[in-house]
């Protein structure tokens, strides 16, 4: 066994032999990957092997769609069969809200690069005869996938990365991992050590206990799985063609053509169960190739629904059941990227529908690994998304939820239950007793809107019962005053002598020059491109507050810290500060009577920052919001945020002071056309393209990603943000949808939303930099002109702001 290499990747499954096939491709070849068994003998070996196109999540259709390209040219590229089956696949759909989803995902389809049709009950009857279709309405079909054989597909990318010169290593257990001073890692086997300069953990099943080997918790539960093969039908014995991978939520889960047999695979809505769960869910090291009793009567509702809509299986018998692990994220997606606190060291694992994802998620990691970057969004399966809350506990009951809810229609606004409350402010309690709905990010609750006794939103794709309730939120922050619980964000004090060289080097705005100055920024990564946006006050010479989403508090973290000399102190106070949001044209009357304070523009600018206090409590005032109305980000220690909501109510109640929750945020954000980070600020894309130029100050020195975006700026974009009005009229833009011009697709949708002050439907798109007259957007399958706005919607000189 060789001693050094470049990277070492742990398992030999469908993610991790995927990673080396395209880290080859990317000219990486000192790559070893190790296997303590064969390839493919955790999960890969026994999944039943669906490659769907259809997926709601646009970046994911991005990486499925790669994976059913790839797949059916392996053997040309390697010359090995990978098994793969183009038969297509078709999702049923019994209710309108789950065509309008059919629809949605139809209209981002031709940007990603697969072909989709919604098809009738008639169409449907036509590809699969033997299927009963009453009740149906539609069918979502994908003609460019199908299902693979997962061995072969797995092997086929082995052999193609050996042949590019990667180092494949069998029967041979890693025992441990070892960061070294260096920062290289020691790999340790049974066979012998290795150092690389990069580790990946794609250990499948067995990845949260190689992660604690490095200290990284890996939120992942194994479950298990079960689907049935039949023996022989006579009917596919005779027949022509294929059947398509069907998928139907009446049965909760799919069935299909096994060779001359049927398949039926079963997401028990409950009673799931984890794997190994005797064994705290982990296989022992030495299992291979394991399966665990088929248990008929734990998917029997389901499986007699599947029988109904296929009577051509009743009359087959079982040949096999199938039951393995597969392991299940908090929110389904895989863990792909930098894991928290650690350079170089890599997840690749989590994937609950691994084969369709193996290539996908190998490609895009691999580029992330080699270039700095992706070409794709990848803040939906960064493993950063997740923090310290993301214990056992909450992963479990989560990932069980995700199992068990594998073929629910993602209607938007549906809240997740399973693992809640968190992460919760002294707030919680009060403001869901005044009506508050939560949502949660990176397990903060906060509160999504204000609804009366006995309210329930209707979830729908279309405009719903919760329309008015955000248009009056959104009236009172316009009209009057509103206040909001964020105490979200991540809030970190970044402090000493070389406090200020650190954050001018990795931001790419000016710092604040004088106390109390606040100025937006953004982090870029060596290529120039967009890694996270903070908002940075300078408090003293040498202590500044540094804001970021809530979304980011990890890779905000790692970026502060991975840049720090001994010279400067970084602590993260995001749970020692709450934060409330007052904002709308009397705050300034609320606040003034509760401080002792100028609150005056000349005494307290916008765009500034004081240390004051409000209510007796010792509050850091920022004067900025994200809803462009006057109004002060309030800072308050979090024991006192009660207290101090509690005096700014009653000090508001005057002016009808109204709580508020992130649904009035987006309204009011998009009237502003404020970008938003991982929708229109992403690892894809520069500050040029951003068309945030204004944040961008080359002439202040060098800072990471400066000499990118000057090359950009030089050479010119292929793609540039636009903002506009969309003529909707019961439906907003959601993001992923298609911008047309004619027939060409020119540009996709990021986010949108309605502004209830402007009454208009509004969004952002990157579309090509010349295509900006007649643009069409595809909205539930119809077009609606977007018509294009040199400037915000609302309050474009930020006059309201300034007062």
């Amino acid at each position: 066994m060789q001693s050094h290499a470049k990277v070492v990747i742990v398992g030999g499954g469908m993610m991790g032999v995927g990673l080396a096939y395209h880290l080859a491709e990317e000219g990486w070849k000192d790559v070893v990957l190790i296997e303590k068994g064969e390839l493919t003998s955790g999960s890969t070996w026994h999944a039943a092997g669906q490659c769907p196109s259809f997926i709601s999540n646009y970046n994911m259709a991005k990486i499925h769609h790669y994976s059913n390209t790839l797949y059916p040219r392996l053997e040309e590229l390697t010359g090995q069969p990978a098994g793969w089956h183009g038969c297509g696949g078709i999702r049923l759909a019994t209710t309108q809200k789950e065509v309008d989803w059919f629809r949605h995902v139809a209209g981002f389809s031709a940007n990603v690069g697969f072909h989709m049709e919604v098809i009738g009950p008639d169409r449907i009857k036509e590809l699969n005869p033997w299927i009963e279709t009453e009740g149906v309405l539609a069918g979502a079909y994908t003609n460019m996938d199908g299902h693979v054989d997962p061995t072969s597909a797995c092997n086929a990318m082995a052999a193609g990365a050996r042949q590019m010169g990667t180092s494949i290593i069998r029967h041979t257990r890693v025992t441990n991992i070892t960061v070294l001073p260096s920062g290289e890692f020691e790999v340790q086997t049974d066979k012998g050590n290795i150092t690389c300069e990069h580790a990946v953990n794609a250990a499948g099943c067995y990845a949260r206990e190689v992660g604690k080997w490095v200290g990284v918790e890996t939120p992942i539960t194994n479950m298990e799985h079960q689907y049935l093969v039949t023996e022989p039908l006579e009917e596919f014995k005779d027949a022509d063609f294929e059947l398509p991978v069907m998928r139907d939520p009446a049965t909760a889960g799919y069935y299909r053509q096994e060779q001359n047999a049927g398949l039926v695979g079963i997401y028990e809505h409950y009673g799931s169960r984890e794997a190994w769960a005797g064994r705290g869910g982990f296989p022992e090291w030495d299992s291979e190739n394991e399966l665990f009793e088929g248990d008929i009567d734990r998917i029997a509702p389901w499986l007699e629904a599947a029988l109904e809509r296929m009577p051509i299986f009743a009359n087959a018998g079982i040949k096999r059941i199938i039951n393995g692990a597969i392991p299940h994220t908090p929110d389904g997606n895989p863990l792909v990227g930098p894991a928290p606190g650690l350079r170089n060291f890599w997840q690749c694992c989590g994937a609950a529908i691994g084969i369709a994802q193996g290539a996908g998620t190998g490609k895009y990691l691999a580029q992330w690994m080699v270039h700095g970057d992706s070409e794709i969004n990848m803040h939906s399966i960064d493993p950063r998304r997740f923090g310290d809350y993301a214990d056992p506990d909450y992963t479990r009951a989560k990932s069980f939820d995700d199992y068990e809810n594998m073929f629910e229609t993602p209607l938007p606004g549906r809240e997740i239950h399973a693992g809640r409350p968190n992460r919760v402010t002294p707030l919680f309690e009060p403001l869901k007793a005044k009506g508050a709905v939560y949502t949660e990010v990176y397990g903060w609750e906060r509160p999504k809107y204000f609804a009366p006794d006995g309210f329930e939103e209707t979830l729908q794709y279309r405009r719903n019962n919760l329309f008015d309730i955000v248009a009056s939120e959104c009236k009172a922050v316009r009209e009057r005053v509103g206040v909001m619980d964020l105490s979200s964000f991540a809030k970190f004090e970044v402090s000493g002598a070389g406090a200020e060289a650190l954050l001018d080097g990795l931001t790419a705005n000016k710092l604040p020059k004088k106390v109390g100055g606040i100025n937006l920024t953004h982090v870029l990564s060596e290529g120039g491109r967009i890694e996270g946006e903070w908002t940075i006050t300078r408090l003293a010479d040498g202590h500044f507050y540094v804001l970021s989403g809530a979304g980011t508090e990890r890779q905000a973290l790692d970026q502060l810290a991975f840049g720090a000399g001994d010279d400067v102190v970084i602590a993260n106070v995001t749970d020692d500060y709450g934060m409330l949001v007052v904002a709308g044209p009397k705050a300034r009357e609320v606040l003034g009577p509760l401080t002792e304070s100028d609150m005056t523009s000349a005494s307290f600018r916008w765009l500034s920052g004081q240390e004051i206090t409000i209510a007796g409590i010792p509050v850091r005032a920022l004067r900025v919001n994200y809803v462009g109305e006057l109004g002060w980000e309030l800072h308050a220690p979090m024991a006192n945020l009660a207290t101090l909501y509690d005096a700014i109510w009653a000090s508001g109640a005057t002016y009808g002071i109204a709580d508020f929750g992130v649904q009035a945020v987006n309204s009011l954000r998009m009237e502003k056309a404020y970008r938003g980070f991982a929708a229109e600020l992403t690892n894809e894309i520069t500050l040029i393209e951003a068309d945030c130029e204004r944040f961008y100050a080359p002439e202040k020195g060098d800072f990471t990603g400066r000499a990118a975006t000057e090359k950009v700026r030089q050479q010119g974009i292929v793609t540039k943000l636009v903002y506009g009005e969309v003529a909707a009229t019961d439906c907003d833009i959601y993001g992923g949808e298609a911008v047309m011009q004619g027939d060409k697709v020119v540009g996709v949708c990021t986010s949108g939303g309605y502004g209830h002050a402007t009454s208009k439907s509004l969004a952002f798109a990157y579309v090509e930099p010349k295509e900006t007259e007649g643009l069409e957007i595809v909205v539930l399958g119809e077009r609606r002109a977007f018509t294009l706005l040199d400037e915000p919607a609302w309050d474009p000189t930020n006059a309201r702001q300034k007062v």
